[in-house]
């Protein structure tokens, strides 16, 4: 089998396969909708070309957004900065690293109207991707476009507003899951009554499989997630029809091809029956529309090139899936944020498929084969057990507040990574036909300190010219629609958006009722080790933490951190379960800390390495603000970085003080032997040793 992830496969299927499948004699545009939503599909109009981008600030967005439009792009999809994405202003202090480095800062509607300027906002269709500060982002959206001149009601586009998956992976969330579903149901209850053209929720697996779900789980965990938001709609007393018909999907698509081709078949017909039993009747409630995005987790780092075949190939399990709508990844995103020729030809990818290799000409032409049609009977019965597996967990709440789903993933993500480090999951360039000779490759760079102090400005001027008493009289009543029940969240932001209250303020106002929600960080023993028993090279790192301990009388201690509002956790919880099957003692400090905060945690732990995950690029900034905290502190703790560090910033680091760096994709026995190698003479505090490991 080629894929951890993979349903179990055959050498030969035959029509005996197939034999017993009822929907094979079903048309496209036709319940339960294997073959497509629509009856021609892509001979009429392909799929919509829907590339992520968002980053610095609004105008530098606004330029590529219209580029993309002026070269024939009919949708946008706009990625918010991480301080966005967590509710905070660009002007506060405990995120200034974050501000425009991971997407667009977006601090008000003025920001709104300078991210959309020259655009037609009621003909272009626009997806924003946005679950935790839901509310004042799509406020400042619906008001930017009230005060251009257009109509909500002619607004077109998608709000993702999926908490849910918000606590399962990518931790993007703001408040505890109770306020947080309240917030989302207010959000589609608005968006039902007064925009008929806009999807309400984009219920996201994608951020699943990225964080370590097999498609099967990716596929339960959404549907579940979906099934919980639709009844909770309707015991506000929403018909499901308008629901449902207001619901996309966004799902990943990675490297194993006829299976990502099932799971999406099968996610049309699952859904057409979900959406039935929950009373829909409308052919639209049951035609599950989706957004795909190739997969993040198989782009590498090592000869980086290859990954325009992988994304290629995992573009064209899409098209054959029947997606609505696609984004195709850069090639260099594995090393940093996409630059411009890069970004360029990933869209162009897309048109190339499109224009060029007839996969348009003919509606669904893997229906009936024998393989893909018995995965994709084999995938609905899997879901369907997952499925139930989560219903004997109380339900998806109680799933995830058990904390079973996120170790669901966390398990998956380990033991991928087992099977990666053993060469058993072969990636090209990585742990198969590997050169000596590695190639250096240029990273596109946000001045992060340039973007903020731009934005402090504009809020500086924000203030001063608004009328202060109707932002307090605007945000006083949000506070009171979120503490009593009375009334709808979203309009009552839209209100204070509308008088220049802030993204932050809005959800400072909501704090006065909700805190922030902070959830621990979990390894779990043996995920990663049980992928390795018989591996030598694995038994060699074991032994040579053994004798470390042996030497002296003790576990290795590391204290893992992840700086600012990052909240991708599957690095960072591989790496713990991993080192921890190792021999070492290894601690997972709490998301979303400050330098300073790490710092304090860390030397409590005493540990003998202090270590960072890192994955949206703040690292430039938080990484020596920590090693200052420390020895301001009075510790000489060595420090290590893993992740995605661009090789510019890895020399930077290094001067910083930095022990050692860990790049994506790194063997997990390569990073045993070179901690080891800082631990050879322990310091005490106050040393002043310049530690260089390898």
């Amino acid at each position: 089998m080629s894929d951890t992830h993979a349903l179990p496969r055959k050498a030969l299927y035959t029509h005996a396969d197939i034999a017993d499948i009822p929907w094979l004699d079903a048309r496209p545009g036709e319940f339960p909708f294997a073959r497509g939503i629509h009856a021609t599909m892509y001979t009429q109009r392909p799929w919509t070309i829907r590339q992520y981008a968002g980053y610095a600030d609004a105008a530098a967005s606004n330029l590529a957004y219209r580029r993309a439009l002026a070269q024939g792009a009919k949708g946008l999809s706009v990625a918010f900065d991480l301080p966005t994405h967590r509710g905070y202003d660009s002007d506060h202090e405990s995120i200034a690293a974050d501000v425009g480095m991971a997407g667009v800062a977006i601090d008000s509607v003025d920001d709104m109207k300078r991210l959309f300027e020259g655009i037609a906002l009621d003909d272009v269709s626009v997806s924003m991707t946005m679950s935790g500060a839901v509310l004042p982002v799509l406020a400042a959206y619906i008001v930017a476009a009230r005060e251009t001149g257009v109509s909500t009601a002619r607004l077109r586009g998608t709000i993702q507003n999926d908490i849910l998956k918000e606590f399962m992976a990518r931790n993007t969330y703001i408040f505890a899951p109770e306020p947080s579903l309240r917030i989302a149901s207010d959000v589609v209850s608005h968006v039902l009554d007064h925009l008929p053209h806009f999807n309400a929720m984009s219920v996201s697996g994608y951020h699943l499989q990225e964080a370590g779900a097999s498609g099967v789980l990716e596929l339960a965990l959404t549907l579940a997630n979906a099934r919980e938001y639709v009844l909770r709609l309707m015991e506000r007393g929403a018909n499901p029809d308008r629901v449902c018909a207001q619901l996309s999907f966004f799902f990943a698509v990675g490297r194993d091809f006829f299976g990502e081709i099932a799971k999406l078949r099968a996610a049309r017909m699952l859904w057409a029956e979900l959406a039935r039993s929950l009373g829909a009747h409308t052919a639209r409630a049951m035609q599950l529309r989706m957004h795909c995005q190739t997969a993040g987790s198989t782009l590498s780092a090592e000869r980086a090139h290859n990954n325009v075949v992988r994304t290629t190939v995992e573009a064209m399990a899409a098209v054959f899936g029947g997606t609505q709508s696609l984004h195709t990844n850069a090639w260099d995103e594995a090393l940093a944020l996409p630059g411009v020729a890069a970004a360029t030809l990933a869209r162009d990818t897309q048109r190339i498929l499109q224009h060029e290799m007839g996969l348009c000409d003919t509606v669904d032409p893997l229906g009936g084969s024998y393989l893909v049609e018995s995965l994709t009977a084999q995938t609905i019965d899997a879901v369907k057990t997952t499925l139930g597996q989560i219903d004997a967990q109380g339900g998806v709440i109680a799933a995830i507040e058990s904390g079973w789903v996120q170790m669901l993933l966390h398990r998956g993500a380990a033991q991928l990574q087992a099977r990666t480090d053993t060469g058993e999951h072969v990636i090209v360039g990585v742990n198969r036909f590997r050169e000596a000779q590695h190639a250096a490759y240029e990273s596109f760079d946000v001045d992060g300190r340039m973007v903020r102090a731009q934005q402090v400005e504009r809020l500086r001027h924000l203030k001063a010219t608004r009328n202060g008493e109707h932002v307090r009289m605007a945000l006083a009543a949000l506070t009171r629609v979120a503490a009593t029940g009375e009334g709808n969240l979203l309009a009552a932001t839209i209100e204070a958006i509308a008088v220049r209250a802030t993204v932050g303020e809005c959800t400072a106002a909501l704090e006065c009722v909700w805190p922030r929600w902070r959830a621990a960080l979990h390894a779990e023993a043996n995920a990663y080790a049980a992928g390795r028993e018989h591996d030598a090279a694995w038994q060699q790192s074991k032994m040579r933490v053994a004798a470390w301990r042996a030497q002296h009388g003790r576990q290795p201690r590391m204290a893992l951190v992840k700086l600012g509002q990052d909240g991708h956790d599957r690095g960072a919880r591989v790496i713990a379960a991993a080192l921890g099957d190792a021999g070492f003692e290894v601690t997972l400090g709490a998301l979303f800390a400050t330098p300073h905060e790490a710092a304090r945690w860390a030397i409590a732990q005493a540990p003998d390495i202090v270590g960072v995950s890192t994955l949206a690029g703040a690292h430039a900034t938080l990484v020596p603000q920590l090693l200052h905290a420390l020895r301001e502190a009075g510790s000489a703790t060595p420090v290590v970085v893993g992740g995605i560090v661009p090789q510019a910033h890895g020399h930077a680091l290094r001067e910083a003080g930095v022990a050692a760096i860990f790049g994506a994709g790194t063997p997990l026995e390569t990073i045993v032997h070179a901690l080891l190698e800082c631990l050879v003479v322990p310091e005490p505090a106050n040393s002043g040793v310049d530690y260089n490991c390898p």
